[in-house]
């Protein structure tokens, strides 16, 4: 991966790219999305579709730098994923900078229909954010967090992770968490992928539900691959 320039331009090494998206010496709230030309989160239903394998490992070093990774329930059915976000040698970095192994993952559900496989084996505590009105019979050792009484309530998720010291926060989608985010004008960041494809109509957007304010951001860096563009932005 290489910064976007008119000239040809250097391949950046692992510590640059890293370098590339710090943690924060204060409390964070990093998405990271992808997108379509023409504006589609999704092609034949799932955003991995849209995506690279240089998408794939800018993902994973986002992950390397988190805390909690926070991900909808619909987004973790639909992409497959599973307890374990990261393979031994970013574990290991982790542990050179004195981190945790393993962020935690957390689910963000509001009718409690979590995959079995987020559950299994995890090398982290997985954490279930929901609400008081949702079911809460959840296998060990998930951690519950009620974050309002008959739906999620954002700022409160935000402020119960940063109460068990989660402050490094990644979200991963989908749209309607990301919804939530930004009508509660909680998103310090956005890394958003660019994929070279026009997917056509159908598909919903990065951002789904109610009408919320707009909220600009300001451009930090744009990188190549030579196909996909990846877009880093930030609170002004």
């Amino acid at each position: 991966m290489r910064r976007l320039s008119p000239e040809p331009a250097d391949e950046l090494s692992e510590s640059e790219l890293l370098a590339a998206y710090p943690r924060a010496d204060r409390p964070l709230l990093r998405v990271n999305m992808i997108t379509s030309l023409d504006g589609a989160a999704t092609l034949e239903g799932r955003s991995g579709s849209l995506g690279s394998p240089a998408d794939q490992d800018l993902m994973k070093r986002l992950r390397m730098q988190a805390d909690v990774v926070v991900v909808g329930a619909g987004t973790i059915r639909v992409e497959g994923y599973g307890a374990t976000l990261l393979d031994a040698g970013a574990q290991a970095w982790r542990v050179a900078q004195g981190l945790t192994p393993h962020p935690r993952f957390a689910v963000v559900t509001r009718a409690g229909d979590i995959p079995d496989r987020f559950f299994a084996d995890p090398p982290a505590r997985p954490i279930v954010i929901t609400h008081a009105a949702a079911p809460h019979a959840y296998p060990e050792p998930a951690e519950v967090i009620d974050c309002g009484d008959s739906s999620v309530d954002a700022a409160v998720l935000v402020a119960e992770l940063a109460a068990r010291g989660l402050t490094q926060i990644l979200c991963e989608g989908g749209p309607h968490l990301l919804g939530s985010l930004v009508a509660a004008d909680l998103v310090d960041e956005l890394c958003l992928t660019v994929s070279p494809t026009l997917a056509g109509p159908g598909s919903v957007r990065i951002v789904a539900g109610p009408p919320s304010t707009p909220h600009r951001l300001t451009p930090a860096h744009v990188l190549t691959d030579g196909t996909h563009l990846f877009l880093r932005h930030t609170r002004p």
